[in-house]
């Protein structure tokens, strides 16, 4: 069974390389609410990669001399394409992230770039491919997020030195690592009945807390900080953490406040991860705290942290997080573009916010869904229930507040959380979610063997420099 949000984790520097879940996947659209069928009724997930908008920041570098540093069956790379996939990870970087020296991470950009090179070629071998329309829909996606049309972002590429044509083809080519990894990886991962009665029966991790869903914001404290400016930046920290404890808005407080621009997007949030991924102050922070509150201000290398607790999975309390909501869907449409439907989202929304007509009103005149008759309500959903897109939008609103515009592969969403509740499992629900958890810890051992097979079959030639 493959989780659509699922990432192989090549090692930390490659998680930028990746494309972000919401671009990820080969689900056949379905008709109502927008589930995903394949998902599990609750399933711990695994945090989706840094999404790809953050290439359109990068600016334009000046290369030096070109030579081929390595040749895998018959496909050069680069001491270019070396030097910029190393300065995508450093722009990109989370901020307080420690990046290995410049030697090591050239080394580790290569190793990775070549197994690339040889899991492309196998996923050609046996016969995957990617349509034109994907692509369409994943650049479309991109722009959206970005708040620009297709042309706008052609242009912003431009001037950051980045050619249209090769990022087009390298998101091409990482859909399609992504499809083959989904499918080659899982497959290899086999969990039986008592590898599941044995995790339930003894392993830690089934008798407590397994994931969380954090949103935090980082006031930064500079490296060589003076005593004044660290108790500067506490003072605005605190000031912060006052203002989301009273109930301002925690999505406009991160869009305003927070330096850490690799969740700024996603309204602070790092999407549902394990405890054991997540820091130890931060974990901390919020263990006592109820869905929805803030944990007093923590402090780390970093800077200040203001710290809300989304969502929670519980072994040990066997419950998990509900969210129901509503939504407008404008379907893709040839007739209609993505840009188009996102402005007349845009504008329903504005009516709404600004009280002249209801979300359920609208829903009904203007959602070409099958739940536009009952306002848009989708009704109480689980963790993994909607496509990834959604799903992240979602997470990151507060009861009532309604989202821009959302692209998903079905097109054009306004999506507003009614409400949040905390709901026991079931013991079928609970042998899934066990389940899901051992086979995340087993994805990245079966990975790296099966690149490494892969590997080993492939010609590959390194090569000095002149």
């Amino acid at each position: 069974m493959t989780h659509p949000s699922r990432k192989p984790r090549l090692r930390p520097l490659v998680l930028g390389l990746c494309v972000s879940s919401l671009l990820l996947g080969s689900l056949t659209p379905v008709q109502a609410q927008l589930r995903n069928p394949d998902a599990p009724s609750v399933a711990p997930r695994i945090p989706g990669a840094r999404q790809l908008s953050t290439d359109l920041l990068l600016a334009g570098k000046p290369s030096t001399a070109d030579y081929i540093v390595a040749v895998v069956d018959q496909e050069p790379i680069t001491h270019v394409d070396v030097d910029k996939r190393v300065a995508r990870i450093q722009e990109t970087a989370p901020a307080g992230s420690r990046l290995p020296p410049p030697d090591e991470l050239r080394r580790q950009v290569l190793d990775a770039l070549i197994d690339e090179k040889v899991q492309v070629s196998h996923a050609r071998n046996v016969g995957l491919s990617v349509a034109d329309a994907e692509v369409d829909a994943a650049i479309e996606n991109i722009a959206a997020q970005n708040k620009l049309t297709l042309r706008e972002m052609q242009r912003r590429m431009e001037a950051d030195g980045l050619d249209y044509a090769r990022y087009r083809a390298s998101l091409r080519e990482q859909i399609l690592l992504q499809r083959l990894r989904d499918r080659e990886v899982n497959a290899r991962i086999q969990i039986s009945d008592s590898d599941i009665d044995a995790f339930l029966a003894t392993d830690p991790a089934a008798q407590a807390e397994t994931g969380l869903n954090l949103a935090h914001i980082l006031i930064p404290v500079p490296e060589q900080a003076t005593p004044a400016q660290i108790e500067a930046q506490q003072a605005k920290a605190r000031q912060v953490q006052e203002q989301a404890r009273s109930g301002a808005n925690f999505n406009q407080l991160v869009r305003t406040h927070s330096a850490d621009t690799y969740t700024k997007e996603q309204g602070g949030a790092f999407g549902m991860m394990p405890v054991s991924r997540l820091p130890d102050i931060f974990v901390a922070a919020v263990r006592n705290l109820k869905v929805g509150e803030v944990a007093p201000v923590v402090r780390s290398n970093a800077g200040f942290h203001i710290i809300k607790l989304i969502e929670r999975e519980n072994s040990a309390e066997a419950s998990y997080t509900q969210q129901r909501s509503r939504h407008i869907l404008l379907r893709a449409n040839p007739k209609e573009s993505t840009q188009e439907q996102v402005a007349r989202l845009a504008a329903i929304r504005k009516d709404i916010v600004g009280g002249s007509a209801s979300f359920a009103q609208m829903a009904r005149q203007y959602s070409q869904d099958g739940s536009a008759p009952n306002g848009g309500e989708l009704g109480w959903a689980s963790p993994g229930q909607f496509v990834p897109e959604f799903e992240r939008a979602l997470t990151s609103l507060q009861a009532g507040e309604i989202s821009q515009p959302v692209v998903s592969r079905f097109g054009v969403h306004l999506i507003q959380l009614i409400e949040r509740r905390e709901v026991k499992l079931t013991e079928e629900q609970k042998r899934e979610a066990a389940r899901s958890v051992l086979r995340e810890r087993r994805f990245e051992s079966a990975y790296e063997d099966w690149a490494r097979e892969l590997r080993a079959a492939a010609w590959v030639e390194m090569r000095d420099a002149p």
